[in-house]
């Protein structure tokens, strides 16, 4: 069943989303509202360090008044491709540079009322002297943890980032088609 967008009303527009109201008809007629955030993407990274571990990021947000431990992830610039965007922030958010990567799939987080659509990607990644350093406004310290040590954190409850976990999943059962530890 399809909806018609009769009518769009920008309700905001901040620096990286805006939130409209939509009039939609749906196939039988019946009229309807709809409210939607718009997000211009984003992409989130599993990063594995030279010596094997992961790198992760554990970052305060504010929506959730507290610290998250999460995948690399950044939103995308007007024209970026997600693989260049997965690059800069793994080097922005951790100090390390990418020295390979793939791509693993795409999520759709809130599709219920946000068009945000994360690139996920999987990283091999070795530490750099002289990373391009975070943004003005980002307060973010890398975590390296093993495979094991993640996965508790999963079970027991700490990690509860949507594409983390989406990310973990997509990239382990990369690693078991691909025949990978």
């Amino acid at each position: 069943m399809r909806e018609t967008t009769i009518h769009t009303e920008v309700i905001f527009e901040g620096k990286i989303l805006s939130l409209e109201v939509l009039d939609v008809e749906l196939e039988d007629g019946t009229r309807s509202r709809r409210e939607v955030v718009r997000h211009p993407g984003a992409v989130g990274v599993v990063v594995e360090a030279a010596d094997g571990g992961y790198v992760f990021v554990r970052q305060y947000r504010k929506p959730l008044d507290r610290y998250m431990v999460e995948v690399v992830a950044g939103t995308l610039e007007a024209g970026e491709d997600g693989e260049s965007c997965a690059r800069r922030e793994v080097e922005e958010e951790t100090g390390y540079r990418v020295t390979a990567i793939r791509f693993l799939g795409v999520i759709f987080p809130t599709p219920g009322y946000v068009e945000e659509k994360i690139q996920l990607y999987a990283a091999k990644a070795e530490p750099v002297e002289d990373s391009l350093g975070q943004d003005h406004d980002e307060r973010v310290e890398a975590v390296l943890l093993s495979a094991a040590a993640f996965e508790e954190k999963v079970r027991s409850n700490e990690i509860q980032d949507a594409k983390t976990l989406a990310a973990w999943f997509l990239y382990r059962t990369d690693q078991a088609e691909e025949g990978r530890p």
